[in-house]
């Protein structure tokens, strides 16, 4: 056996507890802590030594995450709304979109954003296209 594993198992009873994936949420809030610490550790250096830890238990908590907690899938209109109050517009601050009435009717869903709306938000917000469709 050579020295790196000998020394890793002499001293797992120590590690194991950080080095497990989440199989509960109690795993997952401590993994969660642990990451904090670490992170507190580390600071701005990317070069510390506990940085491949890092990287692991972040893998771990994203992957716990992506597995119980889902992101819900946002349709255009949710994303319309939601910038809409990120940026603290009115239907008539959206000229691009149509007159406020049209507008009005995206939002309740009478109505679906066409081609050259989408495009207009997608300039006006900064963000890809494809967030509207």
């Amino acid at each position: 056996m050579n020295v790196l594993v000998r020394q890793a198992a002499e001293h797992w009873h120590f590690v194991a507890p950080v080095l497990r994936k989440p199989k509960t949420e109690a795993d997952y809030d401590a993994l969660v802590v642990a990451l904090d610490e670490l992170l507190d550790l580390m600071g701005e250096d990317e070069n510390h030594p506990v940085t491949s830890l890092v990287d692991i238990i972040g893998d771990w908590i994203e992957a716990y995450d992506e597995e119980h907690r889902p992101m819900p899938i946002a349709s255009g209109v949710d994303v319309l709304r939601s910038l809409m109050r990120e940026h603290g517009l009115t239907q008539s601050d959206l000229p691009g979109v149509g007159a406020q009435s049209v507008v009005s009717e995206v939002l309740s869903g009478k109505r679906q954003l066409n081609l050259r709306q989408i495009r207009w938000l997608a300039e006006r917000f900064g963000v890809s296209a494809e967030v509207f469709i």
